[in-house]
C-alpha cells in the first residue's frame, strides 16, 4: 500500500535529501582520486588503469543489481551497504597508496555502488508512480547535483585548508548522512509492485533478466549503444583534464578540481530542471540528442583551452550533456517497460552499457594523453560521441514513439516491443 498524499511529501524530503548526500558519497573523492595519486608519484596511465578496475567490477554486477532491486522489498538496504563501503574505502586509500590496495578499495566500492542507481530509482518509483516519476526524477536529480555541487565546493576548501586527508573524510561524512536519509523514509510509503512497474496482467513467475529484457526491446537496446559510445569518450573527461591542468602547475590541485565539479554541478542543476520540463512538452527523443551533441564540442574546447581558464566551457558542455541525460535515460527506461514488471532490471542493463564505456574511457585517455598528450586525447574522446549522435539519428523512427509514450502506459507503439519481456 501506498502511504496517503499527506504523508507522502513527508516521504518525499527524505529522499530528496537522500539524493543530496549520495551525490557526494558516489562521486566525492572519484575526481580527487586523481590528483591525490599522482601527487603520491602514480603516473596518468595507472590512475585510468585502476580507476578502470572499479569501473569494471561496477559494471559486471549492475545488471544483476538492477534485477535483484525488483526482486527485493528492502531496496533501501542496497543504499546502506554502498554507503558503509564509502566510508571504509576512504580510511583504506589515506592509510595506503599501494597499487593493489587502492585498486582493491575501487573494486569493492563499485560493486557495492551498483544497485545504488536502480534502487533509488525503483524508491522513486514505489513512492510517486509512473505518472509522478518524470517530475520527481527530475527534482530528484536537481537535488543531486546540488549535492555535487557542494560537495565539490566544500572539498576544495577543506583540501586547501587542510590537504587532501579532509576531501576524504569529508566522502565518508556524506556516506553517513545518506544512511540516516534513506532510513528516514517510510518503508510504508514504498509500493513494491508500481516500484518495479508490476501490473495485475504481468506474469511475475519468471526471474527477472536484465539481459533479456535489453535483447527484446529494440529502443532499449538502441539507448544502450549510444549512451555506451558517449561515456567512452566522457567519463576520462573530468578527472583527465583536471590532471592536465595541475601537470601543468597552473592551478591548485584541490581546488582547481572543485572547480571544475561546482561548475559542471550548478549547469547540471539548471538543466535537470529544463529536461523535465522538456520531456513533458516534447519527449525524451530531443533531450537525449542534445545530450549528445555536447561531447564532440567539449572535446574540440578541452583541447583548444588546455588551461584554468579553459575549465568554464569545458564544465558547462559536461553540465549540459550528463544534466540532460541525468533526467532522460532514468525516465525513458521507466516508460519503455511500464508494465513489465522488469524496470529495474531495464534500469540496470542500460547502466551496465553506460559502465562498460565508463569503465574504459579512463584507461583509454590515460594511455592516450601518455603517448600521444592531452589535446589528441580529448579531440579523440570527444569524436566517440559522434557515433551516438550518428545512432539516434538513423533510428529516429523507432525512437521517437518510445520516448513520446505518455507517462502509466506503454503505447501501442511500444507493445510489440516489450511483448516478449513480461
Amino acid at each position: 500500500m501506498t502511504a496517503p498524499n499527506a504523508d507522502r511529501g513527508d516521504a518525499l524530503r527524505p529522499l530528496l535529501a537522500l539524493n543530496f548526500f549520495m551525490a557526494d558519497m558516489q562521486a566525492g573523492i572519484g575526481p580527487f582520486l586523481g590528483v591525490f595519486l599522482l601527487a603520491h608519484g602514480w603516473q596518468s596511465g595507472w590512475i585510468g588503469t585502476v580507476m578502470t578496475a572499479g569501473g569494471v567490477a561496477g559494471m559486471l554486477m549492475t545488471t544483476p543489481a538492477g534485477a535483484l532491486i525488483d526482486a527485493t522489498r528492502s531496496k533501501k538496504l542496497f543504499v546502506i551497504i554502498p554507503g558503509i563501503c564509502t566510508v571504509i574505502a576512504s580510511g583504506i586509500v589515506l592509510l595506503s597508496q599501494e597499487f593493489w590496495l587502492v585498486a582493491a578499495s575501487q573494486v569493492a566500492t563499485a560493486i557495492a555502488g551498483a544497485a545504488i542507481g536502480p534502487a533509488v530509482a525503483g524508491i522513486t518509483l514505489g513512492m510517486v508512480r509512473q505518472a509522478g516519476f518524470n517530475r520527481q526524477n527530475g527534482r530528484n536529480q536537481a537535488f543531486n547535483h546540488a549535492g555535487n555541487m557542494v560537495g565539490a565546493g566544500l572539498s576544495g576548501f577543506v583540501g586547501w585548508m587542510y590537504g587532501f586527508t579532509a576531501v576524504f573524510w569529508l566522502a565518508a561524512l556524506f556516506g553517513i548522512l545518506s544512511i540516516i536519509s534513506v532510513l528516514m523514509i517510510p518503508r510504508a510509503s514504498i509500493d513494491d509492485d508500481a516500484a518495479r512497474g508490476l501490473t495485475r496482467e504481468t506474469d511475475d513467475d519468471r526471474p527477472a533478466s536484465g539481459l533479456r529484457v535489453l535483447v527484446e526491446s529494440k529502443p532499449l537496446l538502441i539507448l544502450a549503444a549510444a549512451l555506451l559510445f558517449f561515456h567512452l569518450g566522457n567519463a576520462a573527461m573530468l578527472p583527465l583534464y583536471g590532471l592536465a591542468v595541475v601537470a601543468g602547475k597552473q592551478a591548485d590541485p584541490a581546488s582547481f578540481v572543485a572547480t571544475t565539479i561546482v561548475i559542471a554541478q550548478g549547469t547540471m542543476i539548471l538543466t535537470s530542471l529544463a529536461a523535465m520540463r522538456m520531456a513533458e512538452k516534447e519527449g525524451y527523443w530531443l533531450v537525449l540528442l542534445v545530450s549528445f551533441i555536447a561531447l564532440p564540442i567539449r572535446g574540440i574546447v578541452a583541447a583548444w583551452l588546455l588551461n584554468r581558464w579553459g575549465v568554464y566551457p569545458v564544465q558547462i558542455l559536461d553540465g549540459v550533456g550528463a544534466g540532460l541525460q541525468s533526467v532522460a535515460v532514468p525516465g525513458l527506461v521507466a516508460r519503455i517497460l511500464d508494465g513489465t514488471g522488469r524496470i529495474n532490471a531495464g534500469q540496470g542493463a542500460v547502466m551496465t552499457a553506460q559502465g562498460i564505456g565508463a569503465s574504459l574511457s579512463p584507461a583509454i585517455g590515460g594511455w592516450i594523453a601518455q603517448e600521444f598528450g592531452y589535446e589528441t586525447m580529448f579531440l579523440i574522446l570527444g569524436s566517440f560521441a559522434a557515433v551516438s549522435v550518428a545512432l539516434w539519428s538513423v533510428f529516429a523512427t523507432v525512437l521517437r514513439p518510445a520516448c513520446a509514450t505518455k507517462p502509466g502506459r506503454v503505447s501501442e507503439a511500444m507493445a510489440s516491443s516489450v511483448a516478449g519481456i513480461a
